[in-house]
């Protein structure tokens, strides 16, 4: 087999091996995930994980890296564009918080996720938390603003809402920090009681600091 033949081996390997590590970090939580659950879910040896990472702490961080922190140079992007604040606000806000929640929302120990990694990778936390505020910044041109809009960002996440939800919240969000020079069209009209989630009970979020300092 050529070297470029084992990379590329090496490198679907190592993508199969985070993909399954996040989805049973997410569903089992990281103490009751060992790397041979992930080995046996990936369809690998366990010798063969070992082989990539050097623990179970170098797969959760790695997982990290590959799931967020890979998004943050679009983001920067994005943020930095020619589009209208409305506009950048949005895109940011669909790669940095409604795409991740998407993929958290509804499993069982998505709640710890962010708790682990305060306590495992708290350097990786605060960059990710960090980017997204500099974002916030770079568009909105206020610091103070950005930390208001991430304070009521960071509420919207409270009640643990759907994907969707989530979604149109923060649309709504948007609409008051940076509204959009014509009137928008495409988003369903939400009542606010909807939006607000008053019929909805009261569960702990997923993520409940994760963009506040």
């Amino acid at each position: 087999m050529s070297p470029a033949h084992t990379r590329e081996g090496i490198g679907t390997r190592r993508s199969r091996i985070l993909r399954t590590a996040l989805e049973c970090f997410l569903n089992f939580g990281y103490q009751k995930t060992s790397i041979e659950d992930i080995a046996r879910r990936s369809g690998l040896a366990r010798t063969l994980v070992y082989r990539i990472f050097r623990n179970k702490e170098d797969v959760f961080s790695a997982v990290f890296e590959q799931w967020l922190a890979s998004r943050h140079p679009a983001a920067r992007t994005i943020a930095a564009s020619k589009q209208t604040a409305c506009e950048r606000l949005s895109a940011v806000m669909e790669l940095l918080v409604i795409a991740p929640w998407r993929e958290m929302a509804g499993a069982p120990m998505a709640g710890q996720y962010y708790e682990v990694c305060r306590r495992l990778i708290p350097e990786h936390l605060d960059n990710h938390r960090q980017v997204l505020r500099r974002c916030t910044e770079s568009v909105l041109g206020d610091e103070l603003a950005a930390e208001v809009f991430l304070l009521a960002l960071d509420g919207l996440l409270a009640s643990a809402p759907s994907a969707e939800a989530l979604r149109q919240r923060v649309a709504l969000l948007i609409d008051r920090f940076a509204p959009p020079p014509a009137p928008r069209f495409g988003l369903p009209s939400v009542a606010p009681e909807r939006l607000a989630g008053a019929s909805r009970p009261y569960r702990p979020a997923l993520s409940p600091s994760l963009y506040r300092p």
